[in-house]
C-alpha cells in the first residue's frame, strides 16, 4: 500500500469528479492521501476535504506563489486551522525563483514567518524549492535545529542541494518528474543516494503526469492513481521490487507524518 504525501486535490481540475479520483486512487492501493494547502483558500478547502474520509490528510500553508497574501492574519487562520487532527504539516512554503511570481523578498520573509509557525505548532514542514537553493538552503538551517521533520517536496535539483538537504536530516519527495526522459534524467543518478528511510513519493496532482505511463491516458491530468507508476519506476532505478519500495516509503511517511 502506497502514500501519495502531495496531491493538489483541491485544484479546479477535480471539480467535477473528485470522488472518482479518490475511489481510484484506493483502486490502485495507494491508502493515504496528504492534500496540499497552498493559499489560505486551499488549506481550509483541503482540510474540509480531509475532514471526509479517514485516509485523508491535509497539510496548511503559503506557496511561493501566494507569499503575498501571508499576513499577520492570514498566519494565525493557518495557526488555527493546524491545530486540527486531520493537519499533519506546514506548508507548501518556500521559495521559488523559477516562476518569480512574487517578489523575492517578500517570498523570503513568508518563508521564515511559516518556519517559525511550524516550529510554534511543532508540526513537520511541506517545503517547495525551485532554483532558489543559495537562499533557500541557509535560511532551512538557521531553523533546523527547531524544527519537527521536514520534507523538500517535489524535489528537481542537483548533487550538492541533495546532500545539503539531507545532512539537514530532510526527507525527499520525488514525483513523476523523473519519469520525465526530457528534464528528470538527472535523477536517475542522484535517486540511489537518497537513504531508504529519507525517500517519499508524490504524485503533486494534477501535475507532472508520469511519461512513462502505459498506455498513455488521453487527459494530461496526473491523478494519485498514477502513484504506482512512480513507485514502479523508482524501484526499477534502485534495482529493487516495487513492494519493498512501496512498503518503505510508506513507513517513511507515517513516520514523518506521524501518520496513524
Amino acid at each position: 500500500m502506497l502514500i501519495d504525501i502531495g496531491a493538489n486535490l483541491t485544484h479546479e481540475s477535480f471539480a467535477d469528479d473528485l470522488k472518482e479520483v479518490i475511489d481510484r486512487a484506493q483502486q490502485a492501493t495507494v491508502a493515504s492521501l496528504i492534500i496540499t494547502g497552498a493559499s489560505i483558500n486551499s488549506s481550509i478547502d483541503a482540510l474540509q476535504l480531509a475532514r471526509s474520509q479517514d485516509h485523508l490528510f491535509s497539510t496548511v500553508g503559503i506557496h511561493p506563489h501566494h507569499a503575498t497574501e501571508c499576513s499577520g492574519d492570514v498566519l494565525k487562520q493557518l495557526g488555527s486551522l493546524a491545530e486540527d487532527s486531520k493537519v499533519i504539516a506546514i506548508g507548501e512554503t518556500g521559495l521559488d525563483y523559477f516562476r518569480d511570481f512574487c517578489p523575492r523578498d517578500i517570498q523570503r520573509n513568508a518563508f521564515e514567518a511559516q518556519l517559525q509557525l511550524a516550529v510554534d505548532m511543532k508540526l513537520p514542514l511541506f517545503l517547495h524549492e525551485r532554483d532558489a537553493f543559495k537562499d533557500f538552503a541557509p535560511i532551512l538551517r538557521s531553523y533546523r535545529d527547531k524544527l519537527n521533520s521536514v520534507v523538500v517536496h517535489c524535489f528537481t535539483g542537483d548533487k550538492t542541494a541533495l546532500q545539503a538537504y539531507l545532512d539537514m536530516d530532510c526527507y525527499i519527495g520525488i514525483t513523476g518528474w523523473i519519469c520525465d526522459e526530457r528534464r528528470g534524467q538527472h535523477l536517475h543518478d542522484l535517486i540511489e543516494l537518497i537513504p531508504a528511510n529519507r525517500l517519499l513519493l508524490e504524485t503533486d496532482a494534477p501535475y507532472l503526469i508520469p511519461r512513462t505511463l502505459k498506455p498513455k491516458p488521453k487527459s494530461r491530468r496526473c491523478e494519485p492513481a498514477h502513484l504506482p507508476e512512480i513507485c514502479r519506476f523508482v524501484a526499477m532505478l534502485l534495482s529493487t521490487s516495487f513492494d519493498q519500495l512501496a512498503n518503505q516509503t510508506s513507513q517513511n511517511a507515517r513516520t514523518c507524518f506521524n501518520l496513524p
